[in-house]
């Protein structure tokens, strides 16, 4: 024993509303238990996606000066005396499109932490990952991650396998945005006197939005329609209850929800799925048809709270790096670790 307290990692999770720093001491061990922060900090401003990809140098802008922050916050007798007490030893970066748009940010941030930090080593991950380790650590099993899209992640502990996440024009069925969508679709139904329309969708969409007849004007001009049909979820399965049109909904959803789990999987033996996001705080109208779906297409499985969120994750993966104790597989899209 030495003596000196555990290396410092940090964990980063950037999405379409922001980014979210947290520092650690490396400590903890488990399948499942992140580091403590010590403190966070928070951007409200997203990472600016660009023709390469996500934009690496506005990553680090909005990193690098946090985590320096935290980490004087942490150790206030070393900022002035000892910059090399103020070294983080592991980073971990999770990011929404780090799959596919992460080329530009895989090939620049490891570097510049290791310069700007002295960080040893750097994992750079897909959110989906993120919220899996967040979920579930390093225990086989599905995690399903769902707010305004909606993406299902699964792991052997050998490879990853994932269930759409494509998006609100492509995918992400079961979504926030894909339940706005649909209930928005049944109000205009109504509106027009066609079959298949929800008068209480209706009532519900004109307290939020107005005149459905200007919806379209409101909605395809912004850039941000998914979180727009997003925020209109609330009211489909607040309705679901007292509606049957909205009930349809719902549990069509839960249709697609419980599909992407069971396409993630591991195996046919048991396993845990759990359930992580923003969409789920809807509560027992969609959690109901949920957990039915689940006990159908996946019978041999247990469902388990969340044990954190994808920053715990991003902490998470930091400090079994930093330990040389990571056993989440490795992989060139979803997490690559330099």
């Amino acid at each position: 024993m030495t003596g000196r307290p555990a290396p410092w990692v940090l964990g980063v999770d950037s999405g379409g509303s922001g980014l979210r720093v947290a520092l650690a001491r490396a400590v903890g061990d488990g399948p499942a238990a992140a580091p403590a922060p010590v403190g966070t900090a928070v951007s409200e401003r997203p990472v600016r996606t660009g023709p390469a990809g996500i934009e690496a140098d506005h990553l680090l802008e909005l990193v690098l000066p946090r985590a320096r922050a935290l980490l004087a916050a942490a150790e206030p007798d070393a900022a002035g005396t000892d910059p090399a007490g103020l070294r983080i030893d592991t980073v971990c970066v999770g990011a929404a499109g780090m799959a596919t748009l992460g080329g530009e940010l895989r090939a620049v941030a490891p570097e510049a932490f290791a310069r700007e930090l002295g960080a040893r080593r750097v994992a750079l991950a897909a959110d989906a990952v993120t919220a899996y380790a967040g979920a579930l650590g390093e225990r086989p099993g599905a995690v399903v991650a769902a707010g305004t899209g909606m993406i299902a992640t699964g792991t052997d502990l050998r490879s990853w396998r994932r269930a759409d996440g494509w998006g609100h024009l492509l995918g992400d069925c079961g979504g926030g945005a894909w339940i706005g969508r649909a209930g928005l679709e049944a109000a205009m139904r109504a509106h027009d006197g066609r079959p298949g329309g929800s008068a209480a969708l209706l009532a519900r969409a004109e307290a939020v939005f107005g005149p459905v007849a200007s919806l379209p004007g409101k909605l395809y001009p912004r850039t941000d329609r998914p979180a727009v049909l997003a925020s209109f979820a609330p009211e489909v399965t607040g309705c679901a209850e007292r509606d049957p049109v909205a009930a349809r909904v719902v549990e069509e959803a839960a249709v697609h929800i419980a599909e992407s789990a069971a396409a993630v999987f591991p195996g046919s033996g048991g396993g845990l799925v759990a359930l992580t996001g923003g969409l789920f705080k809807a509560g027992e109208p969609l959690l109901a048809p949920l957990r039915r779906e689940l006990a159908v297409r996946l019978p041999h499985a247990r469902t388990v709270p969340a044990a954190g969120d994808p920053l715990a994750g991003a902490l998470f993966l930091a400090g079994r790096l930093a330990r040389d104790a990571l056993r989440l597989p490795r992989d060139p899209a979803l997490l690559h670790i330099r």
